[in-house]
């Protein structure tokens, strides 16, 4: 490991110094904050950091190749409407009316009875108390089914509904930009909806609280309050929409009713119990093994009705269970994929797995080390995880060739296109096509095996690759599209930042300890791995660097990190590492601040590709970062721009952004955040360490930002002592989730 001094030539230029600070909100535990890098103000629409909120991302332009009529980006939408009828197939046969004393006992009838009071007996509660797993319910879906003639997402508002709710947004003086999404999200009759409800403008995305309470000020007048119950429903569910994006998928009722507290509504405990009465969430109470400071309490509110109720006896009383209040969509989509899971164990058979281990095991014998552990753990159960860093794909690839010569239907997922890249050079030319496809192409259809008429996937092993990055609803569409029988193996490094959207399902499974674990011990060759492994120790060790394979260059302030890092991108990589510059990668913690992507990519375009900017600031070979939806972050380059919009080159693909699209969904893309590195790898890399982001720092995101460089790794170092105490302080944050509980409750640990 090299240092370098500060470049003395050539004083850098101003820094933005109004941006908004870096790392202002990284990653978060409570409601209000998120995982996103962008620092103080509104969340960016092109960022893949809130991916979480996929209301509001839908795609505004389809990757388009010559010869395919099918978009993928529709695609997938249609696969991920198709989860959600399936999830609300489960939810209609879960939420019949519950007589009061029947199926409920304990905290969960006080619950029922806390929520009817509140609503004096009209509307249940719907409330899980640990769910038997529902019967596998198939809906046929026919492979590659061409998208419907309208828009990916939701359909566009009729004119007059628009103006409707535009006029009535100058009323309550609300900006006349929120009147298409605002009619795109209530739908018809979003004018009414709106009035009757003022604070269901929370429901736009971007809308902060504040904004919500002066529009209806300004329509209610007098009878606008703090105590209204429809400000205490809405704050409710937006308080639950930010969790999401910060990755949990339910809160603690407790945190909650804190957080309500802080928007000054009065009665917390009655505007949760509202929203679940409602029907705008979800409340659950799940078993707590060892309490950590006592039993689990239920919202006073809660305890009060129960006693009054007189339902609850002493030993239900001192039952220790978590209250949790989710979300509809994602809890309900973690109990699909608990339930899809749990089916994949119990499906395959003894007499099966015993055969199987006896036709697999000349190919794990042909196999080495953690390998052959990986094939025999696949012959003989449903559901494996596999663990290990990018050295470490070898292995799941070998498997996979393994089943292949078996004669078992095959197919291999990774993040993103530049993953499905690395994946296939395991396979070599020979592969069969499809074996190696994108997780996004394999649910939406575009690529990967056939379905049945069940709208199973035609295979017998499915293998995903980065695993990390699921999130609960991607996971659980994986899970329910797999047929009885079939083999799922998720593989992933632990070690990297967690998915965009909500939940932790990897870290779940891995923890939740219900199937076999196999631990890769194939490190990651050279300084660079060498470093990287130490830092997923907690370990910032010195490493010997003999071909300036990492090097550390100090600055004293981001002004001089920036010009440093343009200078190791246009210059001292290509001339001492031999990597151009459209390899090198720079990363840095946010997009905002002296030093975040959009000051590092300005200076940037202004020495590799200078130009006007005259395609919406895009000019002909920009680089860019296109997201066509939350989450996924896609790399490219600009070709040019027409009547159609702005033409992209996304790894060999083109794209068309329609001009309305451009600005939520393209960025440029020299520089880029961790969150929006992750699954993707470059010849090189230079992250940027700026003195104003180090809140941002964390283990998983060091640990993620530094081994994105193959061959090189440069660190534009300013953050002084925050570097080796994020590594061995700061874990990853936690996120509240289920997963582990409702797996547990269908499938008992292996160990």
């Amino acid at each position: 490991m090299s240092t370098e001094p500060a470049a003395a030539e050539g004083h850098p230029g101003p820094a933005d110094t109004d941006a908004p600070r870096a790392g202002q909100g990284a990653e978060a535990t409570g409601p209000e904050e998120t995982a996103a890098e962008e620092g103080a103000g509104a969340p960016d629409p092109a960022d893949t950091d809130d991916g979480a909120d996929a209301d509001a991302g839908a795609p505004a332009a389809e990757p388009t190749a010559e010869g395919e009529g099918v978009s993928e980006a529709a695609a997938e939408i249609a696969a991920q409407r198709e989860l959600q009828e399936r999830i609300a197939q489960r939810k209609a046969a879960k939420e019949g009316p519950i007589a009061a004393g029947g199926k409920l006992s304990g905290t969960a009838a006080d619950l029922l009875a806390a929520v009817r009071a509140v609503e004096s007996g009209e509307r249940p509660a719907a409330v899980f108390s640990e769910p038997a797993p529902a019967p596998r319910k198939v809906v046929a879906e026919p492979v590659r089914r061409a998208p419907a003639a309208a828009p990916a997402g939701p359909a566009e508002p009729a004119a007059e509904a628009v103006d409707a709710v535009r006029a009535l947004l100058a009323e309550g003086g609300a900006p006349a930009s929120l009147a298409a999404p605002a009619a795109a999200t209530l739908g018809e009759g979003a004018d009414s909806a709106l009035r009757d409800d003022p604070w269901q403008l929370l429901r736009i995305p971007g809308v902060r609280p504040e904004q919500a309470d002066g529009f209806a000020r300004a329509l209610l007048g007098a009878e606008c309050g703090p105590d209204d119950e429809r400000r205490g429903r809405a704050l409710t569910v937006w308080l639950l929409e930010q969790a999401a994006v910060a990755g949990h998928t339910a809160l603690d009722a407790p945190l909650l009713a804190e957080a309500l507290g802080k928007r000054a509504v009065p009665d917390p405990g009655e505007a949760v119990q509202s929203a679940i009465a409602e029907g705008d969430a979800l409340v659950f109470q799940d078993a707590l093994e060892e309490p950590p400071g006592g039993p689990a309490r239920a919202p006073e509110s809660t305890q009060e009705t129960a006693a009054q109720d007189g339902s609850q006896d002493g030993d239900e009383a001192e039952r220790p269970v978590r209250v949790l209040v989710g979300l509809e969509r994602y809890a309900l989509a973690e109990e699909s994929l608990a339930d899809g899971l749990a089916r994949l164990v119990n499906s395959l058979s003894k007499d099966d797995s015993s055969q199987a281990l006896a036709d697999w095991e000349p190919a794990a014998a042909a196999a080495a080390g953690s390998t052959a552990e990986l094939i025999r753990a696949a012959a003989g159960h449903g559901l494996v995880l596999h663990t290990g860093a990018e050295a470490a794909r070898a292995e799941p690839a070998a498997l996979v060739q393994a089943a292949a010569r078996l004669g078992l239907r095959v197919c291999a997922a990774a993040h993103g296109v530049d993953g499905r890249r690395r994946l296939a050079e395991h396979f070599g030319p020979g592969a069969p096509e499809g074996t190696a496809v994108t997780v996004s192409g394999l649910l939406s259809g575009t690529e990967g095996p056939d379905r049945d008429r069940d709208g199973a996937l035609a295979v017998d092993l499915l293998v995903v690759l980065d695993a990390p990055q699921l999130d609960v609803e991607t996971a659980a569409m994986l899970a329910e599209s797999l047929p009885d029988g079939a083999r799922l193996v998720l593989s992933g490094d632990p070690s990297v930042l967690w998915s965009a959207g909500p939940g932790r399902v990897f870290a779940d499974l891995l923890a939740a300890r219900v199937c076999p674990q196999i631990a890769s011990r194939t490190p990651d060759p050279g300084p660079v791995g060498e470093l990287v492994s130490g830092i997923g120790a907690g370990e910032l060790n010195e490493v010997a660097a003999p071909g300036k394979e990492v090097v550390i260059v100090p600055v004293r302030d981001a002004a001089e990190a920036i010009h440093r890092a343009v200078q190791l991108v246009a210059d001292s990589v290509p001339r001492a590492i031999g990597v151009p510059s459209e390899q090198t990668q720079v990363i840095t913690p946010g997009h905002g601040g002296a030093a975040g992507t959009r000051a590092l990519n300005a200076a940037l375009k202004e020495r590799l590709n200078p130009g006007p900017g005259r395609f919406g600031g895009f000019d002909p070979g920009d680089r860019i970062a296109y997201v066509p939806a939350p989450g996924r972050t896609v790399p490219g380059r600009v070709v040019r721009a027409d009547a159609d919009g702005l033409h992209l080159d996304c790894t060999g693909t083109p794209v068309v952004v329609p001009q309305d699209a451009v600005e939520r969904t393209v960025r440029h893309g020299w520089a880029l955040t961790a969150h929006q590195a992750v699954g993707l790898r470059w010849p090189a890399a230079v992250v940027v360490l700026p003195g104003d982001a180090t809140q941002a720092l964390s283990r998983p995101w060091v640990y993620t930002a530094f081994g994105r460089g193959e061959r090189h790794l440069s660190v534009v170092h300013g953050a002084d002592t925050a570097l080796p105490r994020a590594v061995a302080e700061v874990p990853a944050k936690p996120r509240t989730t289920r997963l582990q509980t409702l797996l547990r409750a269908q499938v008992p640990p292996t160990q």
